[in-house]
């Protein structure tokens, strides 16, 4: 919750009589550390349930995004160090009149949270298995099972380069390697922004799969990196590259979206355990 000037910080009345913190809606960061679990903060007696125990979160500014505004309150609340967590997924509770936004994310930089502000008894990291027992906030308990469900699931976005590069007569065919570049570019975008739960078969409201694309040819000197984007390097075919990369993922738990449009391949895709979609799909998306 920030008390910075123009920061939302007031409360909303439904018609109905309920009261919402945060006259622009609020935010709140679900931070998942695969060693220690969740970070919850324990909620100061004077503030709205207090004494429960909850997620880092509160207001958002005027014209905030969600990521942005659960990353910032994290930040004042227990010292999130920046780019220390890549989210995964969205979850919103929309009241009608307001709307609060549980930023799921994966720690990428293991730190200590440190109480920043007055408002938290406490912060820990609680293994998932022990949440339930804690006295939670009544909306984050009401959410919990949901959220822990939604844990489990990591996405996957599988990128035919050749296809989705060939698709459009853009002159590719000239320097190919500059045209994979460019997908790869889009790509990193769509990576940041991700993508609606619905557009990879998932519940919540809107996820950011890790992706992969796979090039072949003169696309090969491409290198990999870290970070959203991988590239895999198909020795020989591209297409058994493809289906290799998608049984790998499939068979480690992932939910893989495919994007290609090569028929012969798509039945192969699918039968490694991957969901299909067509290039034109992915084009209309990095648009």
């Amino acid at each position: 919750m920030s008390h910075r000037p123009n920061s939302g910080d007031a409360w909303v009345e439904a018609p109905t009589g309920e009261r919402y913190w945060g006259r622009f809606g609020a935010a709140g960061l679900l931070a998942l550390d695969a060693d220690r679990g969740v970070l919850l903060q324990h909620r100061v007696g004077w503030s709205h349930f207090g004494g429960t125990w909850a997620l880092p979160g509160g207001a958002l500014h005027a014209g905030e995004r969600p990521v942005a505004g659960a990353m910032r309150e994290a930040q004042e609340e227990a010292g999130v160090p920046d780019a220390a967590v890549a989210p995964r997924f969205l979850h919103v509770y929309d009241a009608g009149v307001w709307r609060y936004t549980t930023v799921a994310a994966d720690v990428a930089d293991p730190f200590e949270p440190t109480i920043s502000d007055p408002e938290s008894l406490e912060l820990a990291w609680v293994p998932v298995d022990d949440i339930a027992g804690y006295d939670l906030h009544p909306s984050f308990g009401t959410a919990w099972p949901s959220l822990r469900d939604a844990l489990g699931v990591r996405p996957s976005l599988l990128v035919d380069a050749a296809n989705v590069v060939g698709s459009v007569p853009d002159g590719w065919w000239r320097d190919r390697a500059g045209a994979v570049a460019r997908l790869r570019s889009a790509l990193e975008t769509l990576a940041s922004e991700g993508l609606p739960a619905g557009d990879l078969g998932l519940t919540h409201d809107h996820w950011f799969p890790e992706i992969e694309m796979v090039v072949e040819g003169a696309a090969r000197s491409m290198p990999d990196r870290a970070g959203r984007v991988r590239v895999a390097h198909a020795a020989a075919s591209g297409d058994d590259e493809l289906v290799a990369r998608a049984t790998a993922l499939a068979s480690a738990g992932r939910a893989v979206t495919a994007v290609t449009s090569d028929r012969e391949l798509r039945g192969r895709l699918e039968r490694a355990g991957a969901a299909v979609r067509g290039v034109r799909w992915l084009r209309a998306r990095l648009e």
